[in-house]
């Protein structure tokens, strides 16, 4: 991936500010954040832009700040260093941020404190920055609550104005996000192509994962997340690649490109002998078929918690026709039931973050006046609004026999044991399936959806004729 410039039309960029300044009718102020230390200075994490500034500025600079006030712009930037130059080589100059980002001027990082001070902190919105350092250090520069270390990040009135106008200008992707959307779901299936291609018995996890991030290097791309590649799909966020693969596994990846910020996030599970056992293949249908009912209700208007509520009501009635469950559908729904196997949310929001402005918590996932449900089928859904035309969303449904949920005795099982609702001898049939996860990145149209990675295979014969072809 190239630092520096943004990577599309200036007119992109001054067209979201705009919208922006219209939004809130109030200056707002944007921070890129700073890098951190992997140990000594000079050994930082790479560095990565807020996302709000990167929305906004598409600029992949450190200690910036951005000023939105009305229908002019003001970019904040460190000042030239010498020693860049030694060690980093030429890079853009103020001028060509100016133009790349449509910004009306650039100014020096340094003259912030003085314009905060003149023009009164309290007529600027602020949202925190990624990095701890730099939200505390704008903290106090804008004499917020959340401005000492170890405090929590609030969101006042000012600042929480302009989290509500942000999220309703990034929850709907305009036509320069949905390219890039787009370019991350190119990557993304070409890294599950390669990674089912690579996969045979004998290898490691790590040997596949090498092989699914290539395409991204080749690309000028990086992954979008900690890459989950794993013979333990029951371990839901795994990130160990140590494992051999042995014949009569499966192997679940969940990997997704990102694209100068934009993400792509795509899970599919595959047989590393490159067939599936049949208890292995009716649980893959099984959530195939969920995820393809999910699929087919998405459009402007549905609720997304009922999306997540029918794809696990799929699950539950292939549970029960396996004999795994027992008792009416609706009941077991009602109980939670879905949550013993399929443990987490549908999905989430799609965007400049693969959990798209989680960083505001659940202001952007839930709508206003909904709160997260107790219930264990659904406290964990991460996405609670009405499906909006360009809302980009992940589809995900999935089955897990995670052994700390299962335990017999557990807190969870105990009901579903103690009325026989659980048959544990039809489950012990199926111990060979560990996770089995089916992930794609969809979009709301008009009219429906358009998934971007509808390009990668899921039919159980195709990903058995894919696996182990390099």
């Amino acid at each position: 991936m190239s630092h520096g410039l943004p990577p599309q039309s200036a007119e992109i960029y001054t067209a979201r500010r705009r919208r922006l300044a219209a939004a809130t009718q109030a200056p707002a102020l944007l921070f890129s954040g700073s890098s951190t230390p992997r140990n000594y200075p000079a050994n930082v994490h790479p560095f990565r832009p807020d996302s709000h500034f990167l929305y906004l500025t598409g600029a992949w600079v450190e200690g910036a700040a951005l000023l939105v006030d009305g229908e002019r712009s003001v970019l904040f930037m460190p000042a030239e260093d010498p020693a860049d130059l030694i060690w980093h080589g030429p890079t853009p100059g103020w001028a060509e941020f100016q133009a790349a980002t449509g910004v009306d001027e650039i100014r020096d990082i340094e003259t912030l404190a003085e314009l905060v001070q003149t023009r009164g902190a309290a007529q600027l919105s602020s949202l925190p920055a990624v990095s701890a350092a730099t939200r505390f250090s704008q903290g106090r520069l804008l004499d917020r609550d959340w401005a000492e270390p170890g405090s929590t990040p609030k969101l006042g009135e000012r600042d929480a104005a302009l989290a509500d106008a942000i999220i309703g200008l990034r929850m709907v992707h305009d036509a320069g996000a949905l390219e890039m959307l787009r370019g991350a779901a190119e990557a993304t299936v070409a890294a599950h192509l390669a990674g089912m291609a690579a996969t045979r018995p004998g290898l490691r996890e790590s040997d596949v994962r090498a092989a699914m991030e290539a395409p991204f290097i080749a690309r000028d791309m990086t992954t979008a997340y900690g890459a989950i590649v794993t013979v333990h799909g029951e371990i839901l966020h795994s990130t160990s690649y140590g494992h051999a693969l042995e014949a009569g596994d499966l192997l679940l990846a969940d990997v997704g490109a990102e694209n100068h910020g934009w993400a792509g996030d795509v899970t599919r599970t595959w047989p590393v002998s490159g067939k599936f056992s049949p208890t292995q293949r009716a649980m893959y249908e099984l959530v195939l078929a969920s995820q393809q009912a999910a699929i087919d209700m998405l459009a402007p208007g549905v609720r997304y918690r009922d999306v997540h509520l029918a794809a696990g009501r799929v699950i539950l009635q292939g549970l029960v026709d396996e004999g795994v469950l027992k008792g009416e559908v609706d009941g077991l729904l009602e109980r939670g039931a879905q949550g013993l196997f399929f443990v987490h949310g549908l999905g989430h929001l799609l965007g400049l973050d693969v959990h798209d402005m989680e960083d505001l918590g659940d202001r952007a996932g839930y709508a206003p006046g909904r709160t997260r449900a107790p219930e264990f089928g659904l406290c964990f859904l991460r996405l609670d609004r009405d499906l909006q035309p360009g809302m980009a969303v992940t589809i995900e449904p999935g089955f897990y026999q995670v052994p700390a949920l299962l335990a017999p005795g557990s807190e969870l099982t105990a009901p579903f044991d103690a009325d026989g609702s659980l048959d544990r001898e039809a489950l012990a049939k199926f111990a060979d399936v560990r996770g089995i996860r089916i992930e794609d990145d969809v979009v709301i149209t008009e009219t429906g959806a358009e998934v971007l990675t509808a390009a990668l295979i899921k039919a159980p014969g195709d990903v058995e004729a894919a696996v182990g072809q390099r």
